[in-house]
């Protein structure tokens, strides 16, 4: 049994959905998500458990699975500091895989069966080798895939290039400010014209939590539909990024995701280079490399 903690956003859980369910694919055993860090949400921006849309292998962790182990790492300073101890073993001996740094941990593969992973895990390195079964569990369940007909007919028919700018809790949080700060408008800018002058037809799609923000801000004359405008669910506007043929993301792993899932072999995704602003995180395997960084 492999389990995988979740916390964040969408985005944030399906890296921690995919790493978990790699490491389960190899030992060929159950993958079970621990939802738990979702009943105390103090001091960070609240979210919820939001994978049940996908067509994904969901089995919760109860307490008997977590243990005691965890409970006593996570609870408390003396906790925290026998991890630093525990965490000089060989990792196959361990039971709790704690991410060490934001970028590839290549001894994440040596984790045992029943082991427990606490991280971020942002990389497609952790999953890549099962890249297809992961688009295929990404997919929306039937129920949930009411996509705009006319909106996906005109992302099919034109060279269609989704934006996405991310602001709310990057602007209003003042943790997630000095971390993750926000894309110029220069970067898209410039991510624009990198994309626009290879295509013939070119359409942008854009999509905001701010989306009036971006229509007073980002100036283009090029064909332009403004996607959100609060009438979609976030699942569904990161689904029709994937629809479209190439991607201009933000720093932020649900445009990430928008763009990985998209199947066009010709896609050009630009992404930004500084990720965050908060420079001790090392986003080397962040990007994948085929992948245009400015």
């Amino acid at each position: 049994m492999i389990i995988t903690k979740l916390t964040g956003g969408l985005g944030n859980q399906m890296f921690q959905y995919a790493a978990g369910r790699c490491l389960a694919e190899k030992y060929q055993t159950a993958l079970k998500l621990d939802i738990s860090g979702y009943k105390d949400q103090r001091g960070i921006t609240p979210r919820q458990y939001a994978l049940g849309i996908f067509n994904i292998k969901k089995e919760f962790a109860v307490d008997n699975d977590v243990g005691y182990v965890i409970i006593f790492f996570n609870s408390n300073k003396v906790g925290k500091i026998f991890l630093k101890f525990y965490n000089l073993l060989p990792i196959k001996y361990r039971h709790y895989t704690k991410e060490p740094h934001f970028n590839f941990y290549p001894q994440f593969f040596n984790a045992g069966d029943n082991s427990y992973l606490d991280g971020y895990w942002q990389s497609e390195k952790y999953f890549k080798e099962i890249g297809e079964i992961i688009r295929q569990e990404f997919i929306l369940k039937k129920e949930y895939f009411k996509l705009n007909a006319d909106l996906l007919n005109l992302i099919k028919q034109t060279d269609s290039i989704s934006l996405h700018i991310r602001r709310s809790d990057y602007i209003t949080n003042k943790s997630a400010n000095q971390t993750h700060g926000t894309c110029s408008i220069d970067y898209y800018k410039m991510a624009i014209e990198r994309v626009v002058k290879q295509l013939r037809n070119p359409y942008l799609f854009i999509f905001s939590d701010d989306i009036q923000w971006v229509k007073d801000n980002l100036k283009t004359d090029l064909p332009t539909t403004y996607v959100s405008d609060g009438n979609y669910k976030d699942y569904e506007e990161l689904i029709l990024m994937s629809y479209c043929k190439h991607n201009i993301i933000a720093n932020s792993s649900f445009s990430w995701w928008g763009a990985w899932l998209n199947l066009n072999p010709d896609k050009m995704v630009v992404a930004p280079k500084n990720w965050f602003i908060d420079k001790r995180y090392n986003t080397t395997d962040l990007i994948p490399e085929n992948w245009i960084k400015i």
